[in-house]
């Protein structure tokens, strides 16, 4: 098990991954030597020098030849055992200076997610695509909404983790989803997340971005409302289920005030799709109280699970 490792997802990143490299290496060889401390770079299918030129900088280079940053993390998480992991970008964005103090609250705090918040500093000014801006606010404010949290940046790819968060974070997404999926899961499992304020710096002159603006940004509010459906079934589900009464109780009562004037039914066809209104809002709330409970008796399992993670971590460290 490494006490620190630095994970870099890279695509084409030749023009900033050797600095990338050697700015994290230089931060992390203060907490150990090489055998503790490692720099790992996992190239997902890149055309030009990333994988050369991060080895020869000293990284540890693997590959994913499965497409999309999701897949990488996925990667990534299974492969490496640390006590503490930091993920960052490729593209010299994010100052490594600042993983000192994301790493010693993993491993002097006991955080589980350590958010690199660039919202909070230089993001606005840095970053010259005003949609990214705008998107990376909605979705802040929807899951801080959605989920009771306050989460300051969702999509920052510069975060630090606990063993126990890596080995118990099912990767779902495939693509750059990944980040609002990290964050939902510390929020519904209860981790202790923290907030870090970072700087951020636009991209050099000749990198390009890999996010799409419309495409990705159009996955990651799909992703939101899937986890939403899936983590808060009872919400989702009884606001439906209220939605439908609320349509189907607003069509009846003109019905009903007909029928008492005049002892009339002159809109079957309506009452009959009032009916089945009503009936589908009644299966929606009982849909979701059913899910509700098995929902909770996951969290059950997965607290369980938190707890042989937890000795399986106490034991690899006692063996270095």
């Amino acid at each position: 098990m490494d006490k620190i490792a630095v994970l870099i997802p890279c695509y084409n990143e030749e023009k900033t991954i050797e600095k990338v490299v050697n700015d994290f290496r230089a931060v992390i060889e203060k907490y150990g030597d090489d055998g503790d401390c490692r720099v790992y770079v996992y190239d997902n299918n890149s055309t030009d020098k990333t994988a050369f030129l991060a080895r020869a900088a000293g990284a540890v280079v693997r590959h994913e030849y499965k497409q999309g940053k999701g897949n990488v993390v996925r990667r990534m998480f299974r492969e490496i055992d640390a006590r503490c992991y930091v993920i960052a970008d490729g593209d010299d964005t994010y100052p490594a200076e600042s993983a000192k103090a994301m790493i010693d609250a993993v491993l002097e705090r006991q955080a589980d997610m350590v958010v690199g918040d660039r919202l909070s500093s230089t993001y606005f000014g840095e970053n010259k695509r005003p949609f990214h801006n705008f998107g990376n606010v909605l979705v802040r404010k929807s899951i801080n909404f959605l989920f009771k949290s306050d989460i300051k940046d969702i999509m920052t790819g510069y975060r630090a983790f606990s063993y126990q968060f890596v080995k118990s974070f099912p990767v779902l997404s495939n693509g750059f989803e990944i980040e609002t999926e990290m964050s939902i899961h510390a929020i519904d499992k209860n981790m202790n997340i923290v907030n870090t304020v970072v700087d951020y710096k636009d991209r050099p002159e000749g990198s390009v971005s890999k996010l799409n603006t419309y495409s990705d940004g159009f996955k990651v509010l799909c992703t939101i409302w899937k986890l939403f459906r899936h983590i808060r079934p009872l919400r989702f589900f009884g606001t439906l289920a209220i939605i439908l009464g609320l349509i189907s109780i607003g069509f009846f009562v003109p019905i009903l005030v007909e029928f008492i004037e005049t002892g009339l039914v002159r809109r079957f066809p309506t009452l009959i799709i009032c009916g089945f209104t009503m009936i589908a809002a009644i299966q929606s709330f009982f849909a979701g109280l059913i899910l509700e409970n098995i929902k909770d008796n996951n969290r059950e399992y997965f607290e369980l699970e938190l707890i042989r993670l937890h000795e399986l971590y106490s034991r690899n460290s006692k063996e270095e």
